[in-house]
């Protein structure tokens, strides 16, 4: 028990950094996923080509090395250097952000027909058939597969123990490696309860969003679709 209590207090020194990447991870993420999904739907096709270099060359390549890329070569070819946390959330936000937009071209496209056609009917403008029909009812598709991308975008906050931010993960490292500790999977086995029960609040908040939305389209919130936003960890 003594044991517990300073592993405990090591991971809880990381637990604000690993917070604070997944917060402003998930927030960036959902700013790129709106924008660059709906620039995929564009009528100009230089939006789209944009955007569509931005999603397959951030889902291409891998997570670390994006993430070495920021903090090792920005600052030698353009001469800027993120605070380092900061520059995690850059890399966690960009790289799922080029997934959900995916999740956000989809759903729009899921809307049926016929709310275009009553949107036009109602004579409202392209920016009023999104806003005010188009997305109310796309958002309600987008919550489930989000769910699942945020819960995958908490777990990825442990490679920013490669450039030496003390996410929890590392705060882990740190009690392992100097010492060879010999309790290596009761630390370890603590380090994965850390990430189920963030997951778990994740997986609490995106179902009261889904619950709220599916009231507010007049909908009920059917067995297929709550085993959809449960997913899979």
């Amino acid at each position: 028990m003594e044991n517990l209590g300073t592993w405990l207090a090591i991971l809880n020194q990381g637990l604000s950094n690993t917070l604070i990447a997944t917060i402003g991870g998930i927030a960036l993420t959902i700013v790129l996923s709106l924008v660059a999904g709906l620039a995929l739907l564009s009528p100009w096709r230089w939006v789209r080509v944009i955007s569509r270099i931005y999603v397959e060359g951030l889902r291409g390549t891998s997570e670390v090395v994006q993430l070495f890329w920021i903090f090792f070569a920005l600052p030698v070819l353009v001469g800027f250097e993120f605070i380092p946390i900061w520059g995690g959330v850059a890399v966690l936000g960009l790289n799922h952000g080029a997934y959900g937009a995916e999740v956000v071209r989809g759903a729009v496209q899921s809307v049926p027909r016929a709310q275009y056609e009553g949107a036009l009917a109602l004579s409202l403008s392209p920016a009023q058939r999104m806003r005010r029909v188009i997305l109310p009812q796309a958002v309600a598709e987008m919550i489930p597969p989000f769910n699942n991308l945020f819960i995958q975008l908490l777990k990825s906050t442990s490679i920013l123990s490669f450039v030496f931010i003390h996410e929890i993960t590392r705060q882990a490292q740190d009690v392992l490696v100097p010492n060879f500790n010999p309790w290596v999977i009761q630390i370890y086995l603590l380090l994965l309860v850390y990430y189920l029960i963030m997951s778990l609040v994740i997986t609490a908040v995106m179902r009261a969003l889904e619950r709220m939305t599916a009231v507010r389209l007049g909908r009920r919130l059917t067995r297929g679709a709550a085993r959809a936003l449960a997913g899979t960890h």
